[in-house]
């Protein structure tokens, strides 16, 4: 089962939130703004995702989707 995560990068807001909160710590602020001039959070090795979904709940701005296929 293949676990995907996917960012509105244009609704976060670069918290941290969600990395903070990843027991794997897969998660990082991209290099790259967006268009409010945030550096989003994005996912630095999605196989190694557990679906946890820690970082969907915590996430202020619900900027977060994990789906499984």
């Amino acid at each position: 089962m293949a676990i995907h995560l996917h960012f509105d990068r244009d609704l976060c807001k670069g918290c941290q939130l969600c990395i903070s909160l990843c027991p794997k710590h897969i998660l990082a602020l991209d290099s790259a703004p967006n268009t409010k001039g945030y550096r989003p959070a994005c996912c630095t090795d999605e196989a190694a995702c557990i679906g946890c979904a820690s970082c969907a709940k915590i996430c202020p701005d619900s900027v977060i989707t994990i789906t499984k296929d």
